[in-house]
Order: C-alpha cells, then sequence, then structure tokens
C-alpha cells in the first residue's frame, strides 16, 4: 500500500513537471496577449473619449466610470470569445476571428442592454472605441503571432510531438511539419506500424511500434502525440493509448484519413456512440461564390483606378525597351477547362514563343511548368517586372470579365492541362486566380507535387477570409522577390 502511495506521489510530481514545460510559454503568450487587449481597450477608449467629447462645456466626471470600465469589458469579451485558448495561438485564423467576433459580440450587447435599461450613452463613443479596440487589437495579436512565429524559426516554443502511423505517413508528416515551424509542432519520435526498412523515418528515429508510443513520450520529453490513420490501431487500443497517455498530461491529436479538408468544412458527429467526422462538400456554386466574384470585380476595379499611372509607366518602358507590343496575350485555361485569352505586360522578346522549344531541356520548373531561372529571351525590363510580379497587373482585366478571381489556382496552358491526372484536374473547380496558395508558399521553387497539393489544397478550403490572408502573404511575397524567375 505504501508503495502504491510513492508511486502515485511521484507519478504526480512527473505530471506538474511535464505541465509546467508543456504551458511556459503558452502562458507567458497568454499574459503578453491579455497587455496588449488591455492597452488596446484604454487606446481605443482614449481615443473614442478625445474624438467624442472635446466640446465646450464638457464634464469629464459624466463618463468617467464608463471609460474606465471599457477596457475591462474588452477583455471580458475577448475571454468570452475563447481568444485566450492556447490551443489556437500562432496557428490559423481562429485566434484573429475570435477577437473580431468580441468586438461584434460587444457592441451588440451593449447597444441592447442600453436600450432596454434606457441608458442614454452616446451612441458616437460607442461607434469609435469597440471598431477601434477590435483593429488595434487584431493588430496587437498579429504582432505577437510574428513574434511567436520569429521564436519557432529559433526552435522555441515548439510541442515535441511522437509520430504513430504508417511509415509513408509519418514521412508526411515529418515533411509537412519541417517545412513551416510556425505550425508549432515538430516530430522528435516515430512509431510506424509494420517494421521500417531503416532506424529513422525522414531523419527522425523510429522507437518501437504503435505499443511503444507511451514509452517513446516518455523517452523523448514529448508534449504530444499524433495519430495518424491506420487500420492497426483501433478504437480499443486508440482508447487505451489516451488512458495511458492521460496521467502524463501528453495532449493527443488524431488525424482522419482526409487529404487537405479542414476547418468548416468538418464538424465531429456523435452517432451510435461514434465521434464520426462529417465532411460537406466545398461550395464551388451559389451565394458565397457571388459573393466572392462581386468582392473579385470591386476590388479589380479599385485596383485599376489605383494603378493607372503605374500602368501608364509600366506601357512606356515596354514600348521604349524594343518597340515592340506593350501586352502579351496567351490562351489559358480556366474553370471547367473552358479556355480564356490571359493578358500580362511582356517581358521577353517578341519571338519567345519560337525560341522556346531550343529551351526545353534547360526547364528549371517544376516538371509541368516551364521555367529557367535565367531565361535569354526575358528583356531587361522584363527581369524587374517579373521580380515584383507587376507583369500580372493587366490580369485585373480578366477579373473583371469574370474569367479569372483574384485567388485562385494558376491559370494553366493548354498542353499543360493535356498532362493533368485526375487529382490535378481538380485545379479547373474554380477559376484561376491572378495569385494562390502556391504563390505565397515559394513560387516557381515547389515541385509540381506541391504546386498541387497546395491548389487542391485552395480548392477544398476555400474562403474569403482565406483569400483575405493570401493576400496579404502576396504582398509580402512580393516585396521580397523570393521565388521569382
Amino acid at each position: 500500500m505504501l508503495g502504491g502511495v510513492i508511486a502515485a506521489d511521484q507519478n504526480h510530481k512527473y505530471v506538474i513537471s511535464r505541465s509546467r514545460s508543456i504551458v511556459s510559454w503558452q502562458r507567458k503568450y497568454k499574459c503578453s496577449a491579455l497587455l496588449a487587449d488591455g492597452l488596446c481597450g484604454l487606446a481605443a477608449d482614449a481615443l473614442a473619449a478625445q474624438l467624442r467629447f472635446t466640446y465646450p462645456g464638457y464634464r469629464p466626471t459624466n463618463y468617467l466610470a464608463i471609460t474606465l470600465t471599457m477596457p475591462l469589458l474588452w477583455l471580458g469579451a475577448v475571454a468570452l470569445s475563447g481568444g485566450y485558448d492556447s490551443r489556437f495561438f500562432g496557428v490559423g485564423s481562429d485566434e484573429f476571428r475570435k477577437v473580431l467576433n468580441a468586438g461584434v459580440t460587444l457592441t451588440a450587447t451593449v447597444a441592447v442592454i442600453c436600450y432596454t435599461v434606457k441608458f442614454d450613452l452616446a451612441r458616437g463613443y460607442v461607434a469609435i472605441v469597440l471598431p477601434a479596440a477590435t483593429v488595434l487589437d487584431l493588430a496587437a495579436r498579429f504582432w505577437l503571432r510574428k513574434r511567436l512565429h520569429l521564436r519557432r524559426l529559433t526552435g522555441a516554443c515548439l510541442q515535441r510531438v511522437v509520430a504513430i502511423g504508417h511509415p509513408d505517413s509519418v514521412t508526411g508528416l515529418i515533411t509537412e511539419l519541417g517545412r513551416d515551424s510556425y505550425h508549432g509542432l515538430t516530430v522528435v519520435a516515430a512509431c510506424p506500424t509494420g517494421k521500417p526498412d531503416s532506424p529513422d523515418l525522414a531523419g527522425v528515429p523510429v522507437y518501437g511500434g504503435i505499443e511503444a508510443a507511451a514509452q517513446a513520450v516518455k523517452h523523448f520529453d514529448a508534449d504530444s502525440v499524433a495519430v495518424l490513420a491506420c487500420p492497426e490501431l483501433n478504437s480499443v487500443r486508440l482508447r487505451e493509448l489516451i488512458w495511458e497517455l492521460e496521467g502524463r498530461g501528453t495532449e493527443v491529436y488524431v488525424a482522419p484519413a482526409l487529404l487537405d479538408v479542414a476547418g468548416p468544412r468538418t464538424t465531429i458527429r456523435p452517432i451510435a456512440g461514434l465521434p464520426l467526422l462529417h465532411v460537406d462538400h466545398p461550395e464551388l456554386s451559389g451565394g458565397r461564390q457571388a459573393l466572392k466574384a462581386l468582392f473579385d470585380r470591386a476590388c479589380a476595379v479599385a485596383a485599376i483606378v489605383l494603378l493607372s499611372l503605374v500602368f501608364m509607366a509600366i506601357a512606356i518602358v515596354i514600348k521604349l525597351g524594343d518597340g515592340g507590343p506593350v501586352f502579351f496575350r496567351q490562351l489559358r485555361v480556366g474553370q471547367n477547362g473552358q479556355g480564356f485569352l490571359v493578358w500580362k505586360f511582356r517581358t521577353m522578346v517578341v519571338d519567345a514563343e519560337q525560341r522556346k522549344p531550343l529551351l526545353a531541356i534547360e526547364s528549371e520548373g517544376n516538371g509541368v511548368l516551364f521555367k529557367i531561372r535565367n531565361d535569354p529571351r526575358i528583356t531587361k525590363a522584363g527581369t524587374w517586372l517579373r521580380r515584383y510580379s507587376l507583369d500580372e497587373l493587366p490580369q485585373l482585366f480578366n477579373v473583371l470579365l469574370g474569367q479569372m478571381s483574384l485567388v485562385g489556382p494558376r491559370p494553366a496552358l493548354p498542353q499543360e492541362t493535356a498532362r493533368y491526372g485526375r487529382h490535378m484536374l481538380r485545379r479547373l473547380a474554380v477559376r484561376p486566380g491572378i495569385t494562390g496558395l502556391w504563390q505565397v508558399s515559394g513560387r516557381s521553387d515547389l515541385s509540381i507535387d506541391d504546386s498541387v497539393r497546395l491548389d487542391v489544397r485552395y480548392v477544398e478550403n476555400w474562403s474569403l477570409i482565406l483569400d483575405l490572408q493570401i493576400i496579404w502573404k502576396t504582398v509580402r511575397a512580393i516585396v521580397t522577390g523570393s521565388g521569382a524567375y
């Protein structure tokens, strides 16, 4: 009996130690978020009071209690919206969405309460303080996230993961997480099914099979376990594994047998005691697509008007360069395989297409795309136009005509689509875009497999929020010129 008590006490100490190591950076991030949210609420409060109540005869004591309370109300609204849930720190749009929900919810709540109790709260004050707090807080969370990503680049603030599943699946997970450190996960050990041919998978040591997962967590001081879909790990064995890890405070991630389907398309539905994953079909038509088309065209009109002088300057530079045509038109394949003429600023010599067969052997593209890093056909002006993607600007007119979207898969050439497999044809389910996931993830430096994977991921999970994120990342990719040639 005494031995059991001692063992339990030792296990309790271990849990406390593990918990502290897991949540240390999360606690610091949460404290930073609380401080940032409070300062944003205070700054918005001061701004609203300055803009709304600076008139003769106003006495600051009239709204003193409200101005002191509003930052606390803002913190409470963010907390109730789940803005301090550590699961969403640093990855995805949920963290920003929760801050936005806090702003909308608090605005509606204040309006309803004031109307119900007949409290005369200045509408101008509310119209300034809550939108300002939301915008400032979104900016502050973005800054905190970038700081976290920089720390993860150095190997800090990462969860140590033991991966379980088929060797190919585990290798894919290791590669994916190793490509982008901002996810916050790093695989430190693998427990694959069967007997792998080598003592490691993608550079990660193999530590026994599925039955050794709990020992691997302790041996490698892991924070979490990623369970990839495999028939060898049935529901009974998975439940037993979770029980084994429960005492250590280890987090468990279970990946379904789905490729690039996530977010709002997936929901867990408990049916007959089983947690079934319900997958909705992607919205490739209907109201949301109509809203996307309206957004695309509105942005295209605004961009053309604002960049009209840039268009004229680029046209003059190209014309003065060699006297050839300003624009380059080419047949591309759009949504559902429909052909259209894409417009671009000409960046190559006039007879570039005739020279292409002679340079095919030197292509550095990703297998389907024709790309040469130092293409001799590119003009002097074309070099910097391509570097900053200014040659793509005329495609805004394709967006106006409804042939393209601001965000989507790359518009492919007919000879490229002729070589597409079934998986790649999925890219044609939506309108092609001026920019897309693969353009902001490496551009021409990506392999054909990565390009297809990212385009299919976009088709399966598109949303206006995702479009806005891609547009923002496109600006950064253009400024750095990464992957452009």
